[in-house]
């Protein structure tokens, strides 16, 4: 099985600096949804692993997050992709959390739900922390300058191996010749 896991914010959609905190709020990054549905087409099953550290903040709440998650399934699959599962973790900064990333635990958990190994699946982010996650368990670390991914590549920490792409068509297209 090809597995590909994607962080949602900065990646997929926009981010936002006061969290995405409603469906309205979610607007894609152009040909975000597009790439999902090459990768979709060639093979890849696609796992969304997001921080959403605003349901532990009182941010938003589930509900509110599962409805901007449903749009994002719902907008990938009008083009044809399909996004298999998202992942997230709620946990603030401060409660050292094994699953929010730069932990690897919410990583992990994907690997044991789809019995995949995760040495070298391409794990997209755009910030540090994705990154650091994806180099923890093995997986290969790929970092997207949309986001928060140019001031990422230019803090000059990245773990070895990284991958730098202009944006997820870009990644897709790599990965999917």
């Amino acid at each position: 099985m090809k597995l590909i896991i994607l962080d949602r914010d900065g990646v997929i959609n926009h981010e936002s600096a006061q969290f995405v905190k409603s469906p309205d709020e979610w607007r894609p990054i152009d040909g975000s949804l597009e790439a999902i549905a090459r990768l979709t087409h060639s093979g890849y099953r696609a796992v969304v692993a997001t921080n959403q550290s605003g349901i532990g903040r009182g941010l938003f709440d589930m509900a509110t997050l599962n409805a901007i998650n449903s749009k994002m399934i719902k907008a990938a699959s009008q083009v044809g992709g399909r996004i298999e599962a998202v992942f997230y973790c709620p946990d603030t900064p401060e409660s050292n959390s094994a699953f929010r990333k730069p932990a690897p635990g919410m990583l992990l958990e994907i690997g044991e739900r789809f019995n995949t190994p995760l040495d070298g699946v391409p794990a997209v982010g755009d910030s540090l922390r994705d990154l650091q996650a994806a180099a923890a368990v093995g997986a290969q670390p790929i970092l997207v300058l949309t986001g928060k991914g140019e001031d990422t590549r230019s803090s000059g920490d990245l773990p070895e191996g990284t991958v730098v792409h202009r944006d997820l068509a870009a990644v897709a297209q790599a990965l999917c010749p």
